[in-house]
């Protein structure tokens, strides 16, 4: 590998144990995609009649789909970043008649993969709120090293037995999908800080106060991306508008315009993109006000970002691994698109020789709310 940054590399069931060293020195590539609810991983290995992989450990089904659990470790400067911790969904065989050319791909999941295996045909949580529903489900992930941080609802309606039970049907995470949308929430499952142990996330889209390493463009020799370009998009906002019934007849209709300002989430931009659509859910009629007010929350939650920006960086020259959930700032890109930005997604591109990172940003305004950028 490249001079100062190291790969580790973790095979095996439950609890995976480092991979021999001609597996690690078969391989190829690894590529990993983070951000979203999901993150996903491919790692392709060379072999031939001869290799490990070849003569043991593909007769053996150490390396079958759903059964091989991997984890994938980056060591910079003597701090070590897990890029994955999933489970391997599929693996390819391409045998070549050039020898040593063969490939083996492992196509794979985060731990997420888990919750969405079993179909529940109906769960009952009598008397439970959100909080406490997500909590026993998170705990039966526990033996795989998921650490729940789940963070309650502003509001958050303990229903009556007599009145209503919370019922699941379907997957976990189907479930925890709904959760999330109810109260417009995110959640995803960060890897780390040590191999084997992972968090699991559940609450507001908060971004995180202390940013990442500036991103530079255009800076000559202080440039550390390959590539930075922005866009803004003149149809990512709107107004939201909720109709609900008055609490005394339950009749009259009442709309309600949703602010598109999250309270938990406060645009990182001066100047803010004005909303260009109006949208009239029709799900408020039917709830009572708590969860009204909590449905309100999670549409102010959803209102998008007009300001996005994708680039390329190679990480021995940024000197550090760009993390998604995060912020970053960046300097050289003019005034009107410096300042910080919400790292949506990451994608790690490892090879012999190289590792680079595509990434996208995206904010809420044009112009820097800081006068300097954290550098």
């Amino acid at each position: 590998m490249l001079k100062g940054l190291y790969l580790s590399l973790f095979l095996g069931p439950m609890v995976p144990v480092p991979a021999p060293k001609s597996v690690v020195d078969a391989l190829v590539s690894a590529q990993v995609n983070t951000g979203g609810e999901r993150s996903g991983f491919q790692l392709v290995f060379s072999m031939n009649k001869k290799s490990d992989l070849y003569r043991k450990l593909l007769p053996a089904g150490a390396l079958d789909p759903m059964v091989t659990r991997v984890i994938l470790v980056c060591t910079l400067g003597g701090t070590p970043n897990v890029l994955i911790d999933g489970i391997v969904t599929r693996h390819e065989v391409a045998p070549s008649n050039q020898a040593g050319q063969s490939l083996l791909t492992l196509t794979g999941e985060d731990l997420t993969v888990l919750m969405d295996v079993v179909q529940f045909p109906m769960l009952r949580y009598p008397c439970m709120p959100a909080i406490a529903r997500l909590n026993l489900i998170v705990a039966k992930y526990a033996i795989f090293g998921i650490a729940p941080l789940i963070i309650p609802p502003l509001f958050d309606d303990v229903p009556l037995p007599t009145d209503k039970i919370p019922t699941q049907t379907g997957s976990d995470l189907a479930y925890i999908k709904k959760l999330a949308s109810d109260f417009g929430y995110i959640f995803y499952l960060v890897p780390g800080p040590v191999p084997g142990v992972s968090v699991f996330y559940f609450g507001p889209d908060v971004r995180v106060p202390v940013p990442q390493p500036a991103l530079n463009v255009n800076m000559d020799a202080n440039t550390n991306v390959e590539s930075l370009s922005f866009s803004l998009d003149g149809l990512a906002k709107k107004v939201v508008i909720m109709t609900i019934m008055d609490p005394i007849t339950g009749k009259i209709p009442i709309p309600i315009p949703v602010p598109n300002i999250s309270l938990l989430r406060p645009p990182l931009g001066a100047r803010l993109t004005a909303p260009a659509k109006v949208e009239f859910p029709p799900d408020g009629g039917n709830k009572n006000s708590i969860e009204a007010i909590a449905l309100a929350l999670a549409k102010t939650g959803a209102t998008g970002e007009a300001v996005t920006g994708t680039g390329t960086l190679n990480v021995l020259r940024y000197g550090r691994v760009l993390n998604a959930f995060q912020l970053v700032g960046v300097r050289g890109a003019s005034s009107t698109y410096d300042g910080l930005y919400y790292v949506r997604t990451v994608s790690h591109s490892i090879k012999h020789g190289e590792y680079k990172q595509n990434f996208t940003l995206s904010r809420d305004g044009l112009i820097s709310q800081t006068p300097v950028v954290p550098s």
